[in-house]
């Protein structure tokens, strides 16, 4: 089923049979958490399991412990993880949640959490740098239509090298982005539910688009939270 994702040149030539072939041989160890209870959470506490699975590990991500948070850092260069599961698939609704902190010398454009389904179907959560201040940008694509659907606001600049949660959320018709909790836009699309895929973590699929900083966490809902159930930084 991998295939299909490989093929549409969202990973590079020279690792796409490498990954292909891992990816395939942990397909099993993934099925059983396609039907698994929510909400999933995924502590990115090291890189040989997460969240109970064996993910590609694309560069050197290392673990750190700080400011009360263990995370795995990404250099925005080389650094990433592919993990054979697609969190959200069959889900009409749905809120995914990532905690995680900017690094103030990154790229401008950066993706670090991208879901994508063997229909071309896909989400990201990626952010936008610019004199050590960032902004978030959320994305919805549809595989059938070829089109999708950005949250962005340019206008809300942050400073980096701090903690923060970021919710994508999706009730079935409206898709929201959230910021500790606080909601910052919100459009409708026709979206889903998506079929099985992977994701990846510290960088878009096609391995482009490297973030710099760490992730600590990843949350998966089966239903859109509202603004007091979503996770924020104190």
């Amino acid at each position: 089923m991998f295939t299909a994702i490989l093929n549409e040149k969202y990973i590079e030539m020279r690792h796409s049979l490498r990954l292909l072939f891992s990816l395939l041989f942990l397909l099993w160890s993934a099925s059983s958490f396609c039907q698994g209870k929510y909400p999933i959470v995924w502590q990115l506490d090291g890189t040989s399991q997460i969240g109970g699975l064996k993910p590609v590990v694309i560069g050197e991500p290392v673990l750190e412990h700080s400011d009360g948070f263990t995370s795995l850092y990404f250099n925005g260069e080389s650094d990433g993880i592919i993990i054979p599961l697609n969190p959200v698939q069959k889900l009409k609704k749905f809120t995914v949640e990532v905690l995680f902190k900017p690094a103030a010398d990154g790229t401008r454009e950066q993706r670090f959490v991208h879901f994508q389904d063997i229909k071309g179907n896909r989400g990201l959560i990626e952010v936008r740098l610019q004199d050590e201040q960032w902004w978030l940008d959320t994305y919805l694509h549809v595989g059938k239509t070829d089109e999708g659907f950005t949250l962005v606001n340019r206008s809300q600049r942050l400073p980096c090298e701090q903690w923060y949660w970021a919710a994508l959320v999706y009730d079935g018709k409206t898709m929201r982005h959230y910021l500790n909790a606080d909601e910052e836009l919100s459009g409708e699309i026709d979206f889903g539910p998506m079929e099985s895929g992977i994701i990846s973590l510290g960088v878009r699929l096609n391995q482009l688009f490297w973030f710099k900083g760490n992730i600590s966490e990843v949350r998966f809902h089966s239903k859109p939270l509202k603004k007091h159930e979503l996770q924020r930084v104190f």
